[in-house]
């Protein structure tokens, strides 16, 4: 304990509740990390040789090639889309500023099967063409390449970019291009020249989101067959039975993670950007002719793709049978996921917000960077946490039953339980709550704290009559953030959930690992309704803010 507090002092801290509060918390989400870190050179030597010398090229291939289309991909739908609806004007902008961040609620793997269902060799859009043009059409549809996977994630990915390359174009306003125009340069050399350049912080944070999400996909490469660094940690546990050699792939995929993270600071903080103007408060470019036609059939090719086929497609198939499917089994894996997810959503948020209190009381030069590494656990993929999470669970669970003499038939105390499955959410979705938790603590005073105390308020009376009540808008929307993340959480999921837990994103997994498309269109749907309330809520923010 004095080593501790000489360790602090000499950080520019002190030591006292708040900051072991903070230290506790932050070594609760960063022990994972630190285990699947630790454990690099530590694998099977069996199987590491085999998946070293036959696969491990082809993942680390596959991972780089994915991540790089579905950036690109993603980079190009998102900002060409949030250039025309703000900028522009033209009928149906206003439909589709907000109808174009829809395609948020779906999951990438419901996207996956979906996509394949529509245009793969025997789904109806190829069957049609043969039917109509009497030849094979496949080599025109390569869904199931690199490029055709990549082409399907960057439809689910593609708001992360196109909601903050909005707020780009929307902070800069018309008079961005005004100064282009003031140099000679046309509209179009303006947008490159001037817009584009300025717009980068957002676009580069967009698509750091869009390759965090490509780097945590276990669903969607799952369905298409398609081997990445996710699905090898996956089938190094369950499939070879090699812990230890899904410790070290994860290790590989929790040091790209690190290196993603790390050039979007450097990108960051190489440059400063202020905002020059409002486009709220600029007139639009009206768009007549073609060139409206133009953008609205892009609008509407997005959006049919992303989302509107999909769903239709889902609803086809969960038409003919919804009667039977919704039975008590269905509504098992409803309760299943709500209870799930209420639970973490209540978790995650009550540790969001002791932390923010705890960084709020202590002042110290290295709270920021503990905090920061705290919320790591949001770019690193479900897969590695939970490896990450196993390891130490394990080992306590052996180190008490060998200590306290237990004869527990199934070997397990811990393990397969519902706290270390909310262990793991808590690591994985801590940066969704906090983010919203703490700006809400912003906006408590000083003056407030320093009346609350001056009338014999505690610090746990403080938290459930000062904090709460004043961040209670930020907890909200924490809570259903972290509500709607976990109901769509799949690897996680499966790899941590207690023996006969069922949930929609389960039920899903193995529905599609078998082929049977239509038995899942029900509990897709499930969540994609589910997934519309944050999106919904969105959009009324915007709407409320005078964005929309």
């Amino acid at each position: 304990m004095n080593r501790l507090k000489s360790l602090l002092n000499c950080l520019g801290g002190s030591f006292d509740a708040n900051a072991s509060g903070l230290l506790l918390l932050s070594s609760v989400t960063l022990l994972p990390l630190f285990v699947i870190l630790s454990s690099m050179g530590q694998a099977d030597d069996t199987v590491w040789q085999h998946i070293k010398h036959n696969q491990l090229s082809l993942l680390i291939w596959n991972t780089v090639i994915l991540l790089l289309l579905v950036s690109l991909f993603a980079l190009l739908i998102g900002t060409s889309l949030a250039w025309w609806v703000t900028m522009h004007d033209f009928k149906g902008r206003r439909f589709f500023e907000w109808a174009l961040m829809l395609p948020l609620a779906m999951p990438a793997y419901v996207m996956a099967f979906t996509q394949l269902g529509l245009f793969d060799y025997t789904g109806p859009v190829q069957s049609f063409l043969r039917a109509i043009l009497g030849a094979n059409v496949q080599a025109f549809f390569p869904l199931r390449s690199a490029a055709g996977v990549a082409l399907v994630m960057s439809l689910a990915f593609y708001p992360y970019v196109y909601l903050l390359a909005r707020i780009a174009f929307q902070s800069m306003g018309r008079r961005a291009l005004e100064v282009g125009q003031s140099f000679g340069y046309s509209p179009r050399i303006a947008f490159w020249r001037v817009a584009l350049p300025m717009a980068r912080p957002w676009l580069v944070g967009g698509v750091m989101l869009v390759a965090m999400e490509t780097l945590a996909d276990f669903g969607a490469v799952s369905i298409f067959n398609y081997d990445t660094l996710t699905t090898g940690v996956y089938k190094a546990w369950f499939a070879l039975f090699s812990l230890s050699t899904a410790m070290q792939l994860a290790g590989f995929l929790l040091l790209g993670v690190v290196t993603v993270v790390s050039i979007e600071r450097i990108v960051r903080g190489q440059r400063s950007y202020i905002a020059v103007g409002s486009a709220s408060k600029n007139q639009r470019t009206l768009l007549r002719g073609w060139a409206a036609c133009g953008v609205i059939s892009w609008c509407v090719i997005v959006l049919g793709l992303a989302f509107v086929l999909p769903v239709g497609q889902l609803l086809i198939w969960a038409w003919p049978t919804w009667r039977v499917d919704l039975n008590t089994d269905f509504m098992a894996f409803v309760r299943g996921s709500l209870g799930l997810s209420a639970i973490a959503a209540l978790s995650v948020t009550t540790v969001a917000l002791c932390m923010s209190v705890f960084k709020r009381r202590t002042r110290s030069p290295w709270v920021s960077a503990l905090v920061m590494a705290s919320t790591l656990g949001y770019a690193v993929p479900g897969t590695v946490l939970a490896v990450g999470v196993f390891v130490p669970v394990a080992w306590l669970d052996n180190w008490l039953i060998g200590s306290l003499g237990l004869n527990v038939a199934s070997g397990a105390i811990l393990k397969g339980s519902l706290w270390v499955m909310m262990w793991a959410y808590v690591v994985r979705f801590l940066a969704v709550g906090f983010s919203s938790v703490d700006g809400a603590m912003q906006r408590v005073t000083v003056s407030q704290e320093r009346a609350a105390r001056s009338l014999g308020l505690n610090a746990w009376s403080m938290m459930w009559r000062v904090y709460l009540p004043l961040t209670r808008g930020g907890v909200l929307t924490a809570m259903l953030m972290v509500f709607v993340d976990v109901m769509k959480e799949m690897p996680m999921t499966l790899m941590t959930r207690p023996f006969g837990w069922e949930t929609l994103s389960v039920r899903i997994f193995s529905l599609t690992t078998e082929g049977l498309w239509r038995e899942a269109a029900l509990p897709s749907l499930a969540l994609i309704v589910s997934g519309l309330c944050p999106v919904l809520y969105l959009a009324w923010q915007g709407h409320q803010k005078g964005n929309i």
